[in-house]
């Protein structure tokens, strides 16, 4: 990628866009696409009623989401380094939309897994708008403008939980994906009208054997992991998809290396500041999902457990939802430390406050406010690290590669998310109490899966200590000139 020379869009717009209204409308996008991946939650329980299929095949309505976020995200970026970003980010709304439809026009499983996988097709919304903001932003609104975007994943989420519960509760569930189709319009609207077209494009060819590589070893890595507590860890499919997996994304990595124009520039992704921050991701996508996991269940258990609270979804909602609106207020608090002392300092606070997070939820677990709590500070500590990621990716890539990193950024907080999801099952489902027949996760092991997420925190701090570090005027982005500057670690 890093060859390919930059070069300006072929009609560049006359009139300066305006920041505010380019900072508000992505954002509102990548709130839509965050929306989308908590809308089935809450019916979830009554999948298998609504689509006529077992509850492990209308659990697929789940996983399909997430396998096509993850082959799409890197492609989608490298598309919109290639032939515009903004052209990228439309495509993905048409996706979101379109799937959208397709769930709300369905009543059995294969529809609607149709329609979850278009749905997940569009997930790389928000790399695509932070690279839009670094090409169209002027350089001081820039790590403000990146945080408050990478805060709308949270903000998504968190808002959109109780909402689907409130519309699961009183209204028809096809309701929900009628409400994500018309969301998604009405971003769509507001990105042709407000958004410009980048002005900063590689060209080249699309790397599709590099593409169709990291499809397949993407697939066989998430599938195991997703579903290998129902399929058995030692099953014969869950190893041979873990092994496949290894084999197809060595063999990908050899040929990434020998191709002119590969799909994922390999040679940037091992610079040291690109590395740790992606390794730290995965650490926080970790640490960020055993929350997500913990609280829900502690909420909605019987108090007959004794630890349990007995709340509806709506309460469990109504709870996680202070979390977003925290995200999106320390937005600007990340963006003035990343500018004072630079997004690793930045890093690294977030990372203290999730691990603390997680020690006061250890001991704070008995009331509904004590949850609130503690979800709003992990979510401080998350809004905190989610600034930075951003500004440490654009700090060491050329903005011919900006979509393309910060995708693949977005991917190792996937894959995060779901390890967090696999393991805490496992733990989960073996730290178990009884009741009235029923086999429930005990309090204990509820704790284990927080001091782990505790853990998670501390070794994003460790991996977050090994970036190099910045002065504040080196967290600028790269110039665009340097994409088309060959360096020693450049050349293939």
């Amino acid at each position: 990628m890093s060859e390919a020379p930059v070069r300006p869009a072929a009609s560049a717009r006359s009139a300066e866009p305006n920041p505010n209204a380019v900072v508000a409308v992505l954002a509102l996008a990548g709130i839509t696409v965050s929306l989308m991946q908590t809308l089935v939650i809450p019916i979830v329980p009554e999948l298998p009623k609504y689509l006529n299929a077992s509850a492990s095949n209308a659990a697929w309505a789940v996983t399909a989401t997430l396998l096509a976020a993850a082959v799409a995200t890197p492609m989608a970026g490298r598309i919109g380094d290639m032939f515009g970003k903004r052209l990228m980010l439309l495509i993905s709304l048409v996706l979101l939309v379109s799937g959208s439809v397709v769930a709300a026009l369905s009543d059995s499983l294969v529809p609607m897994i149709v329609g979850r996988v278009l749905q997940g097709l569009a997930s790389a919304v928000v790399p695509l708008g932070i690279s839009i903001m670094r090409d169209e932003l002027p350089p001081e609104r820039l790590a403000g403008s990146t945080a408050l975007m990478s805060a709308s994943l949270g903000v998504g989420g968190a808002l959109g939980l109780p909402s689907a519960a409130f519309i699961a509760d009183h209204f028809d569930w096809h309701v929900l994906f009628w409400t994500s189709a018309a969301l998604g319009v009405v971003a769509f609207a507001l990105v042709m009208m407000l958004v410009p077209e980048s002005k900063v494009r590689s060209g080249g060819r699309f790397d599709a054997v590099g593409a169709l590589g990291l499809a397949v070893g993407l697939v066989s890595l998430l599938l195991a992991v997703s579903k290998g507590a129902d399929w058995g860890w030692a099953s014969g499919t869950t190893l041979g998809l873990f092994a496949l997996a290894v084999v197809v994304l060595v063999a990908w990595g050899f040929f990434e290396l020998r191709t002119t124009q590969p799909l994922v520039d390999l040679r940037t992704t091992v610079r040291r500041q690109v590395l740790f921050t992606n390794l730290a991701s995965i650490a926080f996508g970790f640490s960020m999902f055993a929350m997500s996991l913990v609280l829900p269940q502690l909420l909605q258990l019987p108090t007959q457990t004794g630890y349990g609270l007995g709340r509806s979804m709506l309460t469990v909602g109504l709870v996680m939802a202070p979390q977003g609106l925290v995200m999106m207020a320390f937005a600007p608090v990340s963006a003035a430390i990343t500018k004072a002392r630079g997004p690793k300092v930045t890093l690294m606070i977030g990372a203290v406050i999730v691990g603390a997070g997680y020690g006061l939820n250890i001991l704070l677990m008995s009331q509904v406010w004590h949850l609130v709590l503690v979800s709003c500070i992990i979510g401080a500590g998350v809004g905190f690290a989610y600034g930075a990621m951003p500004a440490l990716i654009m700090g060491a890539v050329p903005a011919s590669e900006t979509a393309a990193a910060n995708s693949l950024n977005t991917l190792m907080r996937s894959i995060g998310t779901s390890v967090a999801s696999a393991l805490a099952g496992v733990i989960l489902s073996q730290m178990t109490i009884s009741l009235g027949g029923y086999t429930l996760p005990s309090e204990n092991g509820f704790k284990v899966v927080m001091a782990i997420g505790a853990g998670a925190a501390a070794l994003a701090f460790v991996l977050a200590s090994f970036l190099p570090g910045r002065r504040p005027a080196d967290t600028e982005p790269v110039a665009v000139e340097t994409a088309a500057e060959p360096s020693a670690e450049a050349v293939h």
